[in-house]
């Protein structure tokens, strides 16, 4: 890795945690010779990619179907007592793998105030999943709550295109500031506060045992997705997205950005559920010819989806780029 690529890769870090995006200090000369080559005749080359591109639905359908099927088992091995996957996603077991939460682990230890070997266990095996999948895929291939939030995201921006709402827009610090309070509360109470109000373990709870009260808290939150903030929970509050997003940060999976043959036409940023990884796909933000999407990208698949040029691919760190 160049030393502008690891500076970016730092930027990216910080941004995960709420800073804005910038344009980069420095770029690599065969960046520069690129930026400078694109000109305005390119505007003819994307309506000719636009035109002969077929609207692709592939990674949304194949994350839908993952994360359909993951809850799906959740609820057949509780209802059919068949004992492939019990409990729930905070805590469950995969034929007698542990498997635990690294949130909720870390938030039951912060209220115990002492590491819990049973809890490491656990936690252990669902570090080293996400360390070869990718942090935050979590949220987008296996989250019941996010796949909601993705249906009330088309309905506000239903509304907004309609001027019926306005797209409004929060601080991202207040993720990490959030993440910061349900610790300390942890700490100081001795009781796991987020877990009571987790969308993500509330839903897959109710999938699996049946609904309760505490669904009116999930539906409040989608409702105020739909007519106040775009994926408020997901991309400005969720604890959970940061953690997975620093597992991110150590993963070979990521989604790669090839800035040669980009239009910077902006359909990914349009598509993308935390636009804010994108920016290096903005016109002359791009530090080398390549650069991987930082680890707060959900890898989702959405913009490798609508690309005309295929300039955004999944790729593994070392091997080939993945179809």
């Amino acid at each position: 890795m160049s030393a502008i690529l690891r500076k970016r890769f730092f930027e990216q870090i910080l941004v995960m945690f709420g800073r804005e995006p910038k344009k980069p200090a420095q770029i690599s000369e065969a960046a520069k010779q690129i930026h400078l080559l694109k000109r305005a005749s390119n505007k003819e080359k994307l309506k000719h990619a636009e035109a002969h591109m077929s609207a692709s639905h592939k990674w949304r359908h194949r994350r839908w179907t993952v994360l359909v099927l993951v809850n799906l088992l959740f609820v057949v091995s509780y209802a059919f007592d068949i004992q492939i996957l019990e409990g729930a996603l905070t805590a469950s077991r995969f034929i007698g793998f542990h498997l635990i939460d690294l949130n909720s682990a870390l938030q039951v230890m912060l209220a115990h105030k002492h590491i819990i070997t049973n809890l490491l266990i656990g936690t252990g095996t669902v570090l080293v999943l996400w360390m070869l999948f990718g942090g935050r895929s979590f949220c987008s291939w296996v989250c019941p709550y996010h796949l909601l939030a993705e249906w009330a995201e088309k309905v506000h921006l239903w509304l907004v295109k309609r001027k019926l709402v306005v797209d409004q827009n929060i601080s991202r610090w207040t993720r990490t500031a959030f993440w910061l309070i349900f610790a300390l509360l942890a700490f100081a109470t001795g009781f796991t506060v987020y877990e009571s109000i987790s969308p993500t373990g509330i839903v897959s709870r109710a999938l699996i045992y049946g609904p309760g009260l505490a669904l009116l808290w999930v539906l409040a939150l989608l409702v105020f997705e739909v007519f106040f903030v775009r994926r408020a929970w997901c991309r400005y509050a969720c604890p959970i997205g940061l953690t997975y997003g620093v597992v991110g940060i150590f993963t070979p999976l990521r989604i790669k950005y090839t800035l040669d043959g980009c239009f910077h036409e902006g359909n990914c940023r349009k598509v993308c559920l935390v636009p804010h990884v994108l920016d290096t796909v903005i016109k002359g933000r791009a530090v080398e010819t390549e650069v991987p999407i930082g680890p707060d990208c959900t890898r989702c698949g959405l913009c490798v989806d609508v690309c005309p040029t295929g300039s955004l691919t999944f790729d593994v760190k070392g091997l080939s780029r993945l179809l």
